[in-house]
């Protein structure tokens, strides 16, 4: 619960959008802002702190997610790495007619990119979903050609956080040496991710998913494989990106992942609670709520519910206006009068999508806080069934 002076206290069940700053990463990165504020490229004293602790922050990355220190390149967030890796791949082969396959529910950041690329002639494939949001290993392998170079699926959903099976199709491209690019933005730091049991050649991640700062994240890429460079001009991320560092904003998700790989499986077992007791406690007046996705194979805290006949924006509304924040889609997409294309390709109809709300439970949530959750969402639900009357 997160209180204002002058103000009530607000419930935030939206960490799907974004997460609060772990104390220990807003303390580390403090004073790479204040006292130690050398640029990392600098030779004195001030300079090499600054280049140590981007190091040091590569490291820990790299732990969080089993990868080598020198696998890991820092950039400003998951949509930056999503479309490094796509135009990336589309730039290698500029010459030939290549062949990308992603899914039909990825993140808006590979889908514009897919379609950009498709608008300059890449052939582009979106795989469907299954009911609770899952690509089909078989679909994968039907859609897969000899042009084909680069397949992107995201790990964890970011709406209704269906986990997909990334090992098993990673473990199917790696045989055929096609490239295999997650994007693992809502995974990181909440459940485990291995990118050797993957067998994925490009992971992106974002710190503020997992308690850092806005503003960075990174690239995973397997040793031996080749990345034409970001950015053009200096040798920062080793020649890939150039442009001075976000120092403070690199020391925090260090810091931030570490935190969140250390306390993960105490965490996960916390909020999956927190959701089925949310699950249950509002089905218990609601009858006939339903979950979007997968009930089984999600992320830890987070649900997608649908509330037939009500409008999930007025839902979400009416719970603002209680202090209570949660949202009808991706951040990404929010305010915007259109359905979800996530709950779309799980094959609701227009007005099911709307009628729906994700809540999304974080590490500074707690299980008195779903009570009141419960209980709001009951009375809100109330008011707009009645007003309809």
């Amino acid at each position: 619960m997160i209180c204002f002076k002058g103000h009530n206290c607000v419930i935030y069940a939206d960490n799907a959008a974004t997460t609060r700053i772990s104390d220990l990463a807003f303390e580390k990165m403090v004073p790479f802002l204040r006292e130690q504020y050398g640029n990392a490229s600098s030779q004195y004293s001030l300079g090499v702190k600054a280049r140590y602790a981007i190091e040091q922050a590569r490291e820990q990355a790299a732990r969080g997610i089993y990868a080598e220190a020198a696998e890991i390149f820092f950039t400003s967030g998951g949509s930056e790495a999503n479309s490094w890796v796509l135009r990336a791949i589309s730039e290698m082969f500029r010459c030939k007619d290549i062949h990308i396959i992603t899914s039909s529910i990825e993140h808006h950041s590979v889908l514009n990119a897919c379609h950009a690329l498709k608008s300059m002639g890449t052939e582009v494939t979106y795989l469907p979903v299954n009911s609770i949001g899952t690509v089909e290993i078989g679909s994968v392998k039907t859609a897969i050609k000899p042009n084909t170079k680069l397949v992107s699926i995201m790990l964890a959903n970011n709406e209704i956080g269906t986990i997909q099976p990334i090992a098993e199709i990673g473990k199917y491209l790696h045989e055929r040496g096609i490239l295999f690019h997650t994007d693992a933005v809502q995974a990181v730091g909440h459940i485990p991710v291995d990118v050797n049991d993957l067998q994925v050649d490009f992971l992106s991640a974002s710190a503020h998913k997992f308690n850092g700062a806005k503003g960075t994240g990174f690239l995973y890429k397997r040793s031996g494989l080749k990345l034409p460079s970001l950015v053009f001009g200096g040798d920062q991320e080793h020649g890939f990106r150039a442009g001075t560092e976000n120092v403070a904003g690199i020391v925090a998700l260090g810091y931030a992942i570490e935190e969140c790989v250390s306390e993960m499986d105490s965490t996960a077992s916390r909020l999956k609670i927190m959701v089925e007791n949310t699950i249950k406690g509002i089905q218990k007046t609601i009858p006939s709520v339903k979950v979007n996705g997968n009930t089984e194979k999600r992320l830890p805290g987070t649900v997608n519910l649908r509330f037939d006949g009500v409008s999930g924006e007025s839902l979400m509304n009416l719970l603002n206006l209680k202090d209570v924040c949660v949202s009808t889609s991706s951040a990404c997409n929010s305010g915007k009068d259109i359905p979800s294309h996530v709950l779309i390709a799980l094959g609701l109809s227009e007005n099911q999508a709307k009628s729906s709300i994700r809540i999304s439970y974080g590490r500074y949530n707690t299980l008195e806080e779903v009570e009141t959750v419960v209980e709001i969402i009951h009375k809100a639900y109330i008011k707009i069934r009645n007003a309809s009357k």
